[in-house]
């Protein structure tokens, strides 16, 4: 199996599927960078007092929002929200009180803002205030989804954001590309969490036919993305480990 996550996250997974018997082996295809210049979330961190919540995308958004700040995470008034059991685990680790953390239950069928927007609705009311805590682009300037935004919106609250990491093209040396050329001829299956990453792949790549590659995606919209590109099998999985070994088991 080629794990696609960023390099931290990809050697977590790799570790829990070798340990449950798969041949695993990391390719990262995103590569996470500090923002360029940390005023904006020093200042974010200032007026933490303003929001009634903070809403974290990723892992990455809780370790680089809270990176030497672990008085300020312990100490939170506000409630903290979590998309998965990753993002729950680095907030934790950060120092914030699993008290103060809501996030969809650990049995979802998905880890999206979706699930986690059945969580937390009955929180939002007129006036209230979230900071959105997510990633950027290499310029820094803010990537990803609006839809929760938008739901926040039409209940009456409001949103600000800030970007605590960058997400990066990963580079592919000799080894990386070699393991990328066995995942496109079907020798191994791909495992996405991104469909960012599927898209930096594509562009890494891009006389590289997929009509053979197999891909497990823990998103509906990921596996979308793949079949664009052209894989040829594609299935969807939750990202917890019974389901994935299931799911590499449905292509043997």
């Amino acid at each position: 199996m080629i794990v696609t996550r960023p390099a931290r996250e990809a050697a977590r997974w790799v570790e829990a599927l070798r340990s449950a018997g798969v041949d695993a082996q990391a390719l990262p295809l995103i590569a996470i960078a500090p923002v360029a210049d940390g005023k904006d979330l020093q200042a974010a961190l200032q007026r933490l007092d303003h929001y009634a919540a903070l809403m974290f995308v990723s892992a990455a958004a809780a370790e680089h929002f809270f990176d030497g700040a672990a008085s300020v995470a312990a100490g939170l008034r506000s409630r903290c929200w979590a998309t998965g059991p990753g993002t729950i685990r680095a907030l934790q680790q950060a120092g914030v009180p699993a008290r103060a953390i809501d996030a969809p239950a650990a049995d979802a069928a998905q880890f999206d803002s979706e699930a986690l927007w059945a969580q937390v609705q009955a929180q939002v009311r007129p006036g209230l205030r979230v900071l959105i805590v997510r990633g950027g682009d290499a310029a820094g300037q803010p990537a990803g989804r609006a839809w929760l935004m938008r739901e926040i919106a039409a209940a009456g609250g409001a949103c600000d954001t800030v970007v605590a990491y960058r997400r990066l093209p990963a580079p592919l040396d000799d080894a990386a590309r070699e393991l990328a050329g066995e995942g496109a001829r079907g020798e191994a299956i791909w495992l996405f969490s991104s469909a960012e990453a599927i898209s930096r792949l594509r562009a890494a790549l891009p006389d590289t036919s997929w009509g053979s590659a197999r891909a497990i995606a823990t998103h509906p919209r990921i596996a979308e993305a793949a079949r664009d590109v052209g894989f040829g099998a594609v299935c969807v999985s939750s990202p917890a480990l019974p389901a994935l070994i299931a799911s590499i088991e449905s292509f043997a």
